[in-house]
């Protein structure tokens, strides 16, 4: 598979150069110069599968002769070891809970999907993994790569604006993973991490990659429980299917209209987002003005300038697909509390950024529609807030509770490029 760069036409890479790049110059993303796209009779056909042989043929797609079916079949079964499942929450509305693997959240897919493809793809050659997370990110890569030979991995994130335990799954693990804690947001984040990758000595002597949904393999991977969701209903539903995504980077939101493009008949999809309401803003009135980042219940999605909006807006003109066609709405804090509150009186236990997504599907779901929402964490993620909310105790599952009463391994830095820069070359030496 051939991929371009959005700013850079000119610039192309294959899937593994664009898995192990990250970024492209000019902090460009990289795009499939090709969207493959199934028949009505192979759509059929995929839906009948098991999750990971349907998810290996997706991916197969994609990746092309680079990488035989077979070793496809094999990376995608070690990395999507975790259930699916299509859970009911009304009569006409489900949630796809994507909370069931290591770090329970939906970025288990990509990340375990991406560290599976360096590790065929990349020969043993030392990698330097510089990613930024609002929360659930950093637990996905840093599980993902832990104790992997030749890869170090480097988080960072905004102090004191992710929960606490949300820190604690990936702060405590030590050994080939690095955490950071910024004096600032997560914009803040990623504007070092791409300071980074335009720092041409630091990017060549630490071989940097990026696993942040800017990567084209973890982006890739979420295209596929797009699919296992469909299958999962039944065919009224399949015909009349409309999907709110809980959005903050875009990512999730890109995988879901890639789906699209490759024959998944959903009706229409709906960016939902907090207070933090760049994108809607910016399709009600077509200006892109970015407000300073808010600290809201839905932390993950606390983003401003999300780096996966030009994937979208790329894929809009390729599809000649008007934006105007795409749903969209912002949930402040206080409808977000009361939406849980609503939730549980029907017997669904929800975190915040689901809750966002919930709340906008139900208020635009029309007749004959049938409602997907995205729970992107599991609730315990969040227990503060949730317990808070809804006062109820939950309990932690095994995972978070493991992890629990560790120390935080991770170091304090300031949000100036020269303390991360000095920092990335003294864990080189």
């Amino acid at each position: 598979m051939k991929l371009y760069n959005i700013k850079e036409h000119n610039e192309q890479v294959n899937f593994s150069q664009a898995m192990k790049q990250g970024l492209g110059r000019h902090q460009g993303l990289f795009f499939p110069m090709e969207l493959p796209e199934f028949s009505l009779i192979e759509i059929d056909m995929l839906l009948e599968m098991d999750f990971i042989n349907r998810s290996a043929r997706i991916l197969s797609a994609y990746i092309g002769d680079e990488l035989p079916l077979e070793r496809v079949l094999a990376r995608v079964a070690a990395a999507f070891e975790f259930p699916v499942p299509v859970v009911p929450v009304s009569d006409d509305i489900a949630a796809l809970e994507l909370f069931y693997g290591p770090t329970l959240a939906f970025k288990d897919f990509g990340s375990r999907f991406m560290a599976q493809m360096l590790i065929e793809m990349d020969q043993g050659q030392l990698v330097t993994i510089l990613t930024a997370t609002s929360g659930d990110t950093g637990a996905a890569v840093a599980h993902a790569f832990y104790g992997l030979e030749n890869v170090r991995v480097v988080i960072l994130y905004p102090q004191g604006k992710i929960s606490p335990l949300q820190e604690k799954l990936f702060c405590t693990l030590g050994d080939n993973i690095h955490t950071v804690a910024v004096e600032g947001d997560f914009d803040t984040c990623q504007m070092l991490i791409k300071q980074a990758f335009d720092d041409q000595e630091l990017k060549q002597m630490l071989r940097l990659n990026s696993a942040n949904s800017i990567n084209i393999s973890r982006l890739l991977a979420q295209v596929c429980y797009y699919f296992e969701a469909m299958a999962q209903l039944p065919q009224p539903a399949r015909n009349q299917l409309v999907v709110s995504v809980p959005s903050g980077n875009f990512g999730d939101l890109t995988a879901g209209l890639l789906a699209k493009t490759m024959g998944l008949p959903v009706k229409r999809f709906i960016a939902a987002t907090n207070a933090n309401d760049t994108v809607p803003r910016f399709l009600n009135s077509g200006k892109w003005f970015p407000n300073p980042t808010i600290a809201t219940l839905s932390n993950a999605m606390d983003v401003s300038q999300p780096n996966n909006w030009p994937r979208v807006e790329e894929l809009f003109r390729r599809k000649n697909w008007q934006l105007d066609t795409l749903g969209y709405g912002c949930v402040n804090d206080k409808a977000t509390a009361n939406t849980m509150r609503e939730m549980a009186t029907i017997g669904y236990i929800s975190e915040p950024h689901a809750a966002v997504a919930y709340r906008l599907l139900r208020d635009s779901l029309k007749p004959g529609e049938y409602g997907l929402f995205l729970s992107t964490a599991h609730p315990a993620k969040f227990q503060e807030s949730v317990e808070s909310i809804l006062g109820r105790s939950l309990p932690l599952p095994p995972a978070l509770a493991v992890r629990a009463s560790l120390p935080l391994l991770s170091v304090r830095m300031p949000a100036q490029f020269d303390a991360l820069r000095h920092l990335m070359l003294s864990l080189a030496k």
